[in-house]
């Protein structure tokens, strides 16, 4: 076996698993009941799909063109960073919001500590309101 037969098998792996991975993260945005539980979804499976992906591609242009492509792993790894800071920022926003979950699956609100869950709902904040719509004033008239 040559080495360009077995990259091209490494590659090959590489786009099949990738495009499991993101297949199941996406049916398991379809899938799951809740919220948190949806989270899952992109924040996992999607991610190491993509990742596998960029790490095909990057594998193949390095082979093919006889230079270093690093944009694939400098994308990877961004994408690694910023998923899970994402997804737990938007679980934190769910808590605070106090979302409904389904009660059937591990973990229920008496473990969560009073600062994880916050005290209260999170009230919206408040509309703009328009200058012509106070109480005294009325909308200025263009035509008469």
């Amino acid at each position: 076996m040559t080495f360009f037969v077995i990259a091209e098998g490494v590659i090959s792996f590489l786009l099949v698993a990738g495009g499991v991975f993101a297949f199941t993260g996406s049916l398991g945005m379809l899938q799951f009941k809740d919220f948190f539980m949806r989270l899952h979804g992109p924040t996992k499976g999607t991610t190491l799909g993509i990742g596998c992906v960029l790490i095909a591609s990057m594998i193949y242009f390095t082979l093919t063109q006889r230079e270093l492509h690093v944009q694939e792993l400098l994308i990877t790894l961004f994408l690694f960073i910023t998923a899970p800071v994402t997804g737990h920022m938007l679980a934190k926003t769910g808590l605070h919001m106090h979302l409904r979950f389904t009660t059937g699956t591990r973990g229920s609100v008496p473990e969560f500590r009073d600062e994880d869950v916050g005290q209260s709902r999170v009230t919206r904040p408040a509309r703009a309101r328009h200058p012509w719509k106070s109480r005294k004033q009325k909308r200025p008239r263009l035509f008469r």
